[in-house]
């Protein structure tokens, strides 16, 4: 581990051409190459992330529809952290100093408590375990549930993904899902419609530079990268370059969900760039309300599972 920065204290593994470097604030993914290769969008030692660049988001990802949600018949009100839509956005650990709990060259397990709160009153333990695989990362997440009644929960992260030095614009992406979420003016989900038949079907490669998503995809398919059949985890999304390059994510078969952000005002370097947020989710936008897909733990139930990134060469082989 190095010094305190505003992610937090910084710390870094490295191995064998792969590094990772990380924050302990929102335990923040800031930077992960593959033989100097970039996967995300790096976030600089000396400037808190973007964006919710690489934040993990926990306990649910996306939005709460007004902040307010029912639990056994009673209103639950959240504090409204985005006020410019109404709603209650990422959670409730994004700026929560993750404590390490063991490190090694090429892993770091962080955990952080979620305490009862403003419309959450429950006592969850959370823990992630990132390590560095040959060609990329894996991420594990894990709970407890400490309260002494039945708690719900749902996790995602928020990675903006790159392909080495690749231009945004130029990248493919393709995201084999069969449903979309309609959203209201506020990005509340309306509905899960069909992709087919819109401009939402990115089953197929799509360019970056033509898409304007910010977007939660449902029905995903885990892919196996040998196209057999599916194992415990497949690919969910693929951002590929010019050069056939590629970064691939891919996830746990109970995560379920994709949301994939494009954006031409990322600031960074000073300036705004074109950058591509491909996020893992474990339920879809406003899963509190919905239900959808939310874990739920009974009194000292744990729950862990993963996703991940990795990097494949193109015409060089890399």
């Amino acid at each position: 581990m190095t010094a305190l920065t505003p992610t937090g204290t910084s710390i870094v593994l490295e191995a064998d051409g792969v590094r990772a470097e990380l924050g302990t604030v929102a335990a923040v993914l800031r930077v992960l190459t593959v033989n100097g290769h970039h996967l995300v969008q790096p976030t600089p030692a000396d400037e808190p992330p973007a964006m919710c660049n690489g934040a993990v988001l926990s306990p649910w990802p996306n939005r709460v529809r007004a902040g307010a949600w029912q639990f056994d018949g009673a209103t639950q009100q959240l504090d409204i952290t985005e006020p410019a839509r109404g709603g209650s956005l990422h959670g409730l650990l994004q700026f929560t100093d993750y404590a390490v709990i063991e490190q090694s060259d090429a892993a770091v397990t962080l955990s952080a408590t979620v305490f009862p709160q403003h419309g959450w009153p429950f006592l969850l333990d959370t823990w992630v375990r990132y390590e560095l695989t040959p060609d990329g990362l894996t991420a594990t997440h894990g709970v407890t549930n400490r309260a002494d009644a039945r708690a719900p929960y749902a996790i995602g992260t928020h990675p903006y993904l790159r392909v080495g030095d690749a231009a945004i614009a130029e990248l493919e992406l393709t995201v084999p899902a069969s449903t979309y979420f309609d959203v209201d003016e506020r990005l509340d989900p309306i509905d899960e419609v069909p992709v087919e038949g819109t401009g939402y079907d990115v089953r197929l490669p799509h360019r970056v530079g033509d898409l304007a998503f910010d977007t939660a995809f449902g029905q995903v398919e885990h892919a196996d990268p040998s196209n057999g059949p599916t194992g415990a985890r497949g690919d969910v999304a693929w951002l590929t370059a010019p050069d056939g390059s590629r970064t691939t994510l891919w996830q746990d078969l109970d995560w379920g969900y994709v949301q994939v952000f494009t954006t031409s005002i990322f600031p960074a370097g000073g300036g705004l760039i074109e950058a591509i947020a491909v996020e893992p989710m474990t339920a879809p936008p406003d899963a509190l309300n919905s239900g959808q897909s939310l874990i739920w733990l009974e009194p000292g139930e744990s729950w862990a599972g993963s996703w991940g990134l990795r990097y494949a060469g193109g015409n060089e082989g890399e």
